[in-house]
């Protein structure tokens, strides 16, 4: 799967209405076929920051980025952002989320 984890750091006027903002862009890539998983949290540390964290089977990347509603919602946040946001994607050999090993819950 392709794994990716995206940092945006957000203009404080916006930040209240983030999950507003992107609801449509979620929406439409959570319902592409090759998406795993699209899950948005916000930082306990700065409430300006929303991470993104989300899957994609290895052929379906190519599609969402290039999809229409991908071009929309890099629009729509555009104006919203204080900076270019940070992003981490890789290849990785897992197929879903495993079990924590070192903290299991019977």
């Amino acid at each position: 799967m392709i794994f990716i984890v995206v940092k945006y750091k957000v203009k404080p006027e916006y930040a209240d209405r983030w999950t507003e903002l992107t609801r449509d862009f979620t929406e439409a890539t959570r319902n592409e076929p090759g998406n795993l998983w699209f899950d948005w949290s916000r930082s306990v540390e700065d409430p300006n920051e929303y991470v993104l964290v989300e899957a994609f089977r290895d052929d379906a990347a190519a599609a969402h980025v290039n999809s229409e509603h991908f071009a929309k919602g890099l629009e729509s946040m555009r104006p919203a952002l204080m900076e270019t946001p940070r992003i981490i994607s890789e290849q990785i050999t897992a197929q879903d989320w495993n079990r924590m090993g070192e903290l299991v819950i019977d």
